[in-house]
């Protein structure tokens, strides 16, 4: 084989993973927003979602600044040198992560150290397995943070939420799947896509499920029994009212995918993987001999492209309507005066902090001032030029709630207003908002292109010690929009999306399969 071939045939299916929707989840994405109502906050989360696709294809960059922990599956035939191979996928690795294709993920679990690379023990993670074909079939996902976090695994029978009790049974499975949605709520950067694993043991039934995810959306399950269940859940997930970024609305679920294998008498598992609406997952096959690219997977259909439309102009019109500009140092009575549902423009500094800031924080004087400032939970794609200078390449929000054990201290130790991020977070940073006089405030999650654009310049940076995704960038911003969900009278839209979602829920607990 031609390796070095290969390696360049690896580099170019990271970068378009990384930067370009397959055709098959640009369809759904679609299909979602046509559903939507014009002018709602949710509608206006999806027209941002397809202006960041789309600007993630003109400027071959990140979709989502969380380019994830890359895993790969790939099947070779018999004589195909493997180690070879996976060489060459991690020299691909390192040349895509140089370049700003991938941000540096990898870190060390005991000392917090990012290697700077994505390369480390265990990563990238490669699957192998050997089949009759004359011809190397490699298939990747980049699965961020945000939407791995909100995997679970069920043990049956089990008690759930809303839904009383989960049998051994397809009723039990059912139970848990629909479970499953409801509480990934906002904070896997809904509307999403599930694969579902049932049987097997812990590690396998994860595996199976992640596994599914591999399938392509449209298709149709050859098990009759998983495919009316995969309708179903399609079908009533998006009858809760999560909404895209748990904003509420109709679309939650995008697409279910349902595997199973055989599992030991006294173990019944429902592993589900939660994948976010930036569904970066592409295949290519490859020649043995050649190592070029033969044909591309997932790309059968017209190419959807996202132009505007009136329904993105009437949503514009409707969300630019009463929007509320912000600038920081922000007073605590400018904070007062917002409330929940409230569209807020940001001109001026911010500052990223993540889970090593906060940390840091709590222990901490801060490396700059913060009275009155504003925290954004961000983790960008960052690059330095020939001059030294850094330039964001892409710059979407986290997944806050980890921070929730600091948030609340932190802001009122250093006088901290509004704090960025997506999927809200819980009733201690609530709390401190309204004790304090602050504001959670959340941006669309993985629009990584369309928040960049909004970032003027990077005036400095703290703490790189803890790597750049974990660093305090000092970022200048212009028209930076996000929605006003928790503000400082105590109210929380995302405690009020799970409240009547998880009432929705109730209405699945009767039995439908018998």
């Amino acid at each position: 084989m031609n390796i070095e071939k290969f390696q360049e045939s690896m580099y170019e299916l990271i970068v378009e993973t990384s930067t370009k929707l397959p055709k098959d989840v640009r369809r759904a994405v679609l299909a979602a927003k046509e559903k939507e109502n014009a002018g709602t906050r949710a509608a206006m989360s999806l027209s941002t979602i397809t202006e960041n696709i789309k600007m993630a294809d003109e400027q071959v960059s990140p979709i989502c600044q969380d380019t994830g922990l890359p895993t790969f599956k790939i099947k070779t035939p018999i004589g195909v040198n493997q180690l070879e191979l996976k060489d060459a996928i991690r020299n691909a690795i390192v040349l895509a992560t140089k370049r700003g294709k991938l941000r540096p993920n990898s870190v060390d679990s005991l000392t917090g150290e990012n290697s700077g690379d994505n390369l480390g023990a265990g990563l990238p993670v490669i699957k192998f397995d050997q089949w009759e074909k004359d011809y190397i079939d490699v298939r990747l996902i980049l699965k961020g943070g945000g939407c791995e976090n909100k995997n679970i695994q069920y043990s049956l029978p089990c008690e759930l939420e809303g839904l009383g009790r989960a049998g051994r049974d397809l009723d039990g499975i059912r139970k848990c799947i629909m479970h499953s949605v409801y509480q990934a709520q906002g904070q896997g950067c809904s509307a999403g896509f599930i694969g579902v694993g049932i049987g097997g043991d812990r590690s396998s039934g994860y595996d199976l499920a992640k596994e599914q995810l591999f399938r392509s959306v449209e298709d149709v399950n050859p098990n009759e029994d998983l495919r009316k269940l995969e309708e179903y859940v399609l079908e009533n997930a998006n009858k809760l009212g999560i909404g895209t970024m748990g904003f509420g609305g109709e679309a939650t679920l995008l697409g279910c995918k349902i595997g199973v294998m055989n599992r030991i008498p006294a173990s019944f598992y429902v592993s589900v993987a939660y994948n976010c609406w930036a569904f970066r997952r592409l295949g290519v096959s490859v020649d043995a001999e050649s190592g070029e690219i033969k044909e591309w997977a997932y790309q059968d259909g017209e190419f959807i492209d996202f132009k505007e439309n009136e329904a993105d102009k009437e949503t514009a019109a409707a969300t630019s309507a009463d929007v509320i500009t912000l600038e920081a140092p922000i007073t605590e009575e400018k904070i007062r005066s917002l409330k929940v549902g409230d569209v807020v423009q940001i001109n001026g500094l911010m500052y990223t902090g993540r889970d090593a800031i906060h940390k840091y924080l709590s222990d901490h004087d801060a490396p700059v001032d913060l009275n009155g400032q504003v925290i954004y939970h961000c983790g960008p794609v960052m690059l330095k030029d020939e001059k030294g200078e850094w330039h964001v390449k892409a710059a979407g929000p986290t997944t806050s709630i980890r921070e929730e054990p600091y948030q609340g201290d932190i802001m009122k130790k250093f006088g901290i207003r509004a704090v960025i991020g997506k999927g809200g977070m819980g009733p201690k940073t609530l709390a401190a908002l309204k004790e304090h006089g602050g504001v959670y405030l959340n941006a669309i999650g993985g629009a990584a292109q369309y928040y960049a654009d909004c970032i003027k310049g990077v005036e400095g940076v703290d703490l790189m010690q803890f790597g750049i995704p974990e660093a305090m960038w000092h970022l200048r911003v212009e028209g930076f929009t996000a929605v006003v969900t928790m503000d400082s009278h105590g109210n929380s839209l995302h405690a009020d999306v799970d409240k009547s979602s998880l009432e929705k829920l109730a209405q699945f607990k009767e039995k439908v399969f018998k």
